[in-house]
C-alpha cells in the first residue's frame, strides 16, 4: 500500500473527521465564551467591584505582574467547563433515553412453540 493511500485512508476515518470538527466548533465555541466573559461578564464585575480587571497589576523590582488578566483567563476558563459539562450532562441524559427503550423480544423458537400447543391441548 503507497504511503499516499495510507494517508487517505486515515485521514477519511470517521474518528479523525470527527475530531477535525470538534476542533473547529471548539474553537468557534471559545471565541463566543470569550467575548460573553470580556465584553459582558468582566465589565459588570468590574463596575461591582470598582476595577477593570485587565488593569489590576503589580509590580514588582521593575516587572509588571498582570494578575488581572489571569483572574480573566480563569474566570474563563471556569466558563468553558461549565458549558461543556452541561453539554456532556444533556447528551448522557439522551443517550440513556436511547438505551431505555426495550428492544422487542425474539420470536418463540420452533421448540418453544411445540411445547406451547401441548400445554395448550393438554388444558382442554
Amino acid at each position: 500500500m503507497s504511503f499516499i493511500n495510507e494517508f487517505k485512508e486515515f485521514a477519511l476515518k470517521g474518528n479523525v473527521m470527527d475530531m477535525a470538527v470538534g476542533v473547529i466548533i471548539g474553537g468557534a465555541f471559545g471565541k463566543i465564551v470569550s467575548s460573553l466573559v470580556d465584553d459582558m461578564l468582566m465589565p459588570i464585575i468590574g463596575t461591582i467591584l470598582g476595577n477593570d480587571f485587565e488593569k489590576l497589576s503589580a509590580t514588582i523590582n521593575g516587572a509588571t505582574v498582570k494578575y488581572g488578566t489571569f483572574i480573566q483567563n480563569v474566570v474563563n476558563f471556569l466558563i468553558i467547563a461549565f458549558v461543556i459539562f452541561l453539554m456532556i450532562k444533556a447528551m448522557n441524559k439522551m443517550k440513556k433515553k436511547q438505551e431505555v427503550v426495550p428492544a422487542d423480544p425474539p420470536p418463540p423458537s420452533s421448540t418453544d412453540v411445540l411445547l406451547m400447543e401441548i400445554r395448550d391441548a393438554l388444558k382442554k
